[in-house]
C-alpha cells in the first residue's frame, strides 16, 4: 500500500500500524512523537491499533522546548 509520510509517498505492507510505522521509519523517541494521521491525531496505546490504508497521509510532530 502506499501512504504519504511527511510528504513523501512510500510502500509499506498491507495491515502497518501506527507503532510500526514510527520502527519503519526509524523514529527516535516514539514516546515524545505526536502522529496525525489525515489531520487527525493518534493519542499514545491507539499507535498500537490504529492501521493505516493506502492514502493515508501521516505526520510526525516533535514539540521542543525552550526559550527565554
Amino acid at each position: 500500500m502506499d501512504i504519504i509520510v511527511s510528504g513523501v509517498k512510500k510502500t509499506f505492507a498491507e495491515g502497518l500500524t501506527v507503532a510500526q510505522l514510527l520502527i519503519e521509519e526509524k523514529v527516535e523517541s516514539p514516546e515524545y512523537v505526536t502522529v496525525a494521521v489525515n489531520e487527525e491525531f493518534v493519542e499514545g496505546e491507539a499507535k498500537a491499533a490504529r492501521i493505516l490504508t493506502s492514502g493515508d497521509q501521516v505526520e510526525f510532530l516533535y514539540f521542543m522546548g525552550g526559550g527565554r
